[in-house]
């Protein structure tokens, strides 16, 4: 991952990735458009982007984009926690057809990985993560 590249693993620019999700709305792309007024448009570019939140210890963002119904008061993220890859193993439904899906995925960090099946909904016509199974 390049310094420029999204945290995510795609090959885009963050801001042209995952930023459009998590940025503020007052920021804007080189273009002059609005970043982080997207929503995610399926359930593996939400998985993507939450990704992208905990590398970047956006509690804000995970919060909002979290099931009202499992979403915890706060979340306090380790400052010392450094995530070092994701990759996505696999994916049922989470489509704009959809209205609910999993993404099962191997998030990386310094020291070891997470293995998760996460379960997402739409609600209000919005994806969130709801809850998830670790796996191995």
């Amino acid at each position: 991952m390049t310094t420029r590249s999204c945290p995510c693993g795609l090959p885009e620019t963050y801001e042209n990735c995952c930023g459009r999700f998590l940025l503020q709305p007052r920021t804007r792309s080189a273009g002059g458009t609005p970043l982080g007024t997207a929503a995610a448009p399926t359930a593996e570019a939400l998985m993507r982007s939450r990704y992208s939140a905990f590398v970047r210890r956006d509690a804000g963002y995970l919060l909002r984009t979290w099931h009202p119904r499992t979403r915890p008061e706060r979340l306090d993220l380790d400052p010392r926690m450094r995530w070092t890859g994701l990759e996505i193993l696999g994916t049922t439904e989470g489509s704009a057809f959809h209205s609910t899906g999993t993404v099962t995925f191997r998030a990386s960090y310094r020291g070891g990985s997470l293995h998760e099946r996460s379960r997402f909904e739409r609600v209000d016509g919005a994806w969130v993560y709801v809850d998830g199974d670790f796996l191995d």
